[in-house]
């Protein structure tokens, strides 16, 4: 067994939601309204995760079609923000998300805080640097039980500052 492996695992809610939107890029029609396979990537399920009661498409289709238009809604803000002096990005509950890895020219520039459970952030740094994405200065990982902890306080100490722009996504 390796020293620096850890046992954590992700939020069942930010894998289903990754898989929803490897999902759309896999049996939609085109165009896609969003495209995203990394999260696909960062879980590495077996090849029968398709075969899930929770994927089965034609009983997911309408929420899988509200993940994937709200992310590229949020995107789409993200991006139009960037070019008018955005220069922090706000994920609650951020779960498995991968706009720093799909969008590294945009997300390069902004500082972007994901704040979600302690556990699911390990797991996805270290998946991170497995698949040799790494973990750039620009992107903060603020881990949060939200039960106990303030959110705010964690994001304050992970150098948010207050008196520059920013959008929130929840």
């Amino acid at each position: 067994m390796e020293q620096n492996k850890t046992f954590a695992e992700p939020d069942n809610t930010a894998v289903r939601t990754a898989l929803w939107r490897a999902l759309h890029v896999q049996i939609d029609s085109m165009p896609h309204i969003f495209e995203d396979e990394i999260g696909l990537k960062l879980i590495a399920p077996d090849d029968e995760w398709r075969k899930r009661p929770d994927m089965d498409p034609y009983f997911i289709r309408r929420l899988r079609a509200s993940i994937v238009a709200r992310a590229r809604f949020i995107e789409d803000l993200i991006i139009e923000q960037s070019q008018q002096g955005i220069s922090q990005y706000v994920i609650l509950g951020a779960g498995l998300d991968t706009f720093a890895q799909r969008r590294p020219d945009i997300a390069s520039k902004i500082q972007i805080f994901e704040i979600d459970q302690p556990n699911t952030q390990i797991w996805k740094k270290q998946r991170l640097i497995e698949l040799g994405f790494g973990i750039p200065e620009w992107l903060h990982f603020v881990s949060v039980d939200f039960e106990i902890s303030s959110w705010w306080e964690q994001l304050l100490k992970a150098g948010f500052n207050i008196n520059k722009r920013v959008i929130y996504s929840s």
